[in-house]
């Protein structure tokens, strides 16, 4: 499926979907966050997009808000997007889980929750991977202080 068709199916599924085609090989699919789970459990169940592998989750910090970015594939169909969800919420960042719906997202939460405390609704362990259990901060966010790292001093 090209880009175009791709577009054309998945924006028939919601309303609130925005996409970016220019500047990537990807299709951008922008999500709200409240339909995430809707729209990830769509992109791998229906027989046209077929998206059943999801090889990249990073978090975000874009400033104002935090985020999570997804590339996922078609390994059937070969096609691949980038899906994007954002929250202004940097308090108590939190999406819902996909990790039941893609199994490489359980580990890829946890990094994200790690380092810019990211929480995820339905994850069945999500906790500290890299980090002592009782480092105080998000490391990855932009506003992050560290005060013992020597290069900041």
């Amino acid at each position: 499926m090209t880009n175009t068709e791709l577009k054309e199916v998945i924006g028939s599924w919601s309303e609130n979907l925005n996409f970016v085609e220019e500047g990537s090989e990807f299709l951008i699919v922008e999500v709200p966050a409240a339909e995430l789970r809707k729209i990830a459990e769509k992109l791998k169940t229906d027989a046209n997009t077929a998206f059943d592998y999801m090889f990249s989750l990073t978090g975000v910090d874009y400033g104002e808000d935090l985020g999570l970015v997804f590339h996922i594939e078609s390994t059937t169909k070969n096609h691949m997007i980038e899906l994007k969800v954002k929250t202004s919420d940097r308090e108590n960042p939190n999406f819902d889980s996909v990790s039941d719906i893609w199994p490489a997202a359980y580990f890829n939460e946890s990094e994200a929750y790690d380092f810019f405390g990211i929480k995820f609704n339905g994850h069945k362990n999500l906790r500290r991977i890299f980090l002592d259990e009782n480092w105080i901060g998000w490391p990855m966010r932009k506003d992050y202080k560290d005060e013992f790292n020597m290069l900041t001093r």
